[in-house]
């Protein structure tokens, strides 16, 4: 038997709860009643302009000559920043709890946020392609670069990262997380927009890789699925809360290679051309060229029976 409308019950008071529950949390971040958010969508579109722009026929349009090459980019780029700005916008209306008085304001802070981001592109693009060169030198499965931008999940979730960090630093609100938990959701890989990273960076397979925000990653890093740049601990404030902002994660300087599964916890240097073993926590700072290793961990920790 099917069930009608007249089984359910009254949906007035459910209504007039989640909207009570809505009005809560949007608080003072309305204007004249109207709540503005940054709109999900729009932003993945823009940042999926933004590698069209970096690499034009890979990504968008499959069709395209040398004598459209200038108009597409060009026109890609236009629209694309534009839509960025007004999503810019509204994620500073949201996060400030602005009065209407204030919109010049914030067009005016977002018009020069864009402004910069737009001169940093060509950069961004560089470090991107240093990416998939390292890539293609470190990766023997991989045939061609061709096919490390079309298909590799550590490429896509980089170049996402590089572009988040980019509005990150510019101190755009929520926007830059907004950008890399959507390349989170679909490569599996956890890189925070304030994690600073040099070029040459490439993840190989990608699954379950984790940087935190402050760590800082060198020239010619190499990360294998599973690896996790974190925090050891979180100091708290007063009042039992964690305190923001601090440095908390690992610095991997250049040429470090981490394999599959190793944690690095805390604010440590992993020193430059160090090798990081498979399935090893490291909460102690490694010297450059050092190498740690399950069986070295083992001997180090449980020789005489120290640290059973």
């Amino acid at each position: 038997m099917s069930s009608s409308s007249a089984d359910l019950p009254p949906l007035g008071p459910v209504v007039d709860a989640l909207c009570a529950a809505a009005q809560l949390l949007a608080g003072p971040r309305t204007t004249n009643g109207r709540l503005e958010l940054p709109s999900r969508e729009v932003v993945i579109r823009c940042v999926e302009g933004l590698r069209a722009a970096f690499f034009p026929g890979y990504v968008g349009t499959s069709d395209l000559h040398d004598e459209g090459l200038h108009y597409y980019v060009g026109a890609t780029l236009d629209r694309t920043l534009r839509d960025l700005e007004e999503q810019v916008q509204r994620g500073i209306a949201f996060m400030e709890a602005p009065d209407p008085s204030s919109r010049d304001d914030r067009e005016q802070r977002a018009f020069a946020i864009i402004r910069k981001f737009a001169q940093r592109l060509p950069d961004v693009r560089r470090l991107v392609a240093s990416d998939i060169d390292a890539a293609y030198e470190g990766d023997p499965a991989l045939v061609s670069r061709d096919e490390a931008i079309f298909s590799y999940p550590g490429i896509l979730g980089v170049t996402y990262q590089r572009i988040a960090h980019e509005l990150f630093i510019l101190g755009v609100p929520l926007i830059p997380r907004m950008i890399t938990e959507h390349a989170h959701s679909i490569t599996g890989i956890d890189i925070h927009p304030g994690a600073t990273i040099d070029e040459r960076f490439f993840i190989d397979h990608g699954t379950g890789v984790v940087v935190g925000e402050t760590a800082v990653i060198g020239r010619n890093v190499r990360l294998y699925q599973g690896v996790t740049l974190g925090a050891k601990s979180f100091p708290l404030d007063a009042s039992g809360h964690p305190i923001k902002g601090i440095a908390r994660h690992p610095v991997v300087e250049d040429d470090v290679i981490v394999y599959a599964g190793a944690t690095i916890l805390g604010r440590i240097t992993v020193g430059r051309g160090a090798s990081i073993g498979g399935n090893v926590w490291v909460t102690n700072s490694v010297p450059a060229g050092g190498r740690v290793t399950q069986a070295a961990t083992r001997e180090q920790k449980f020789e005489g029976g120290e640290g059973i």
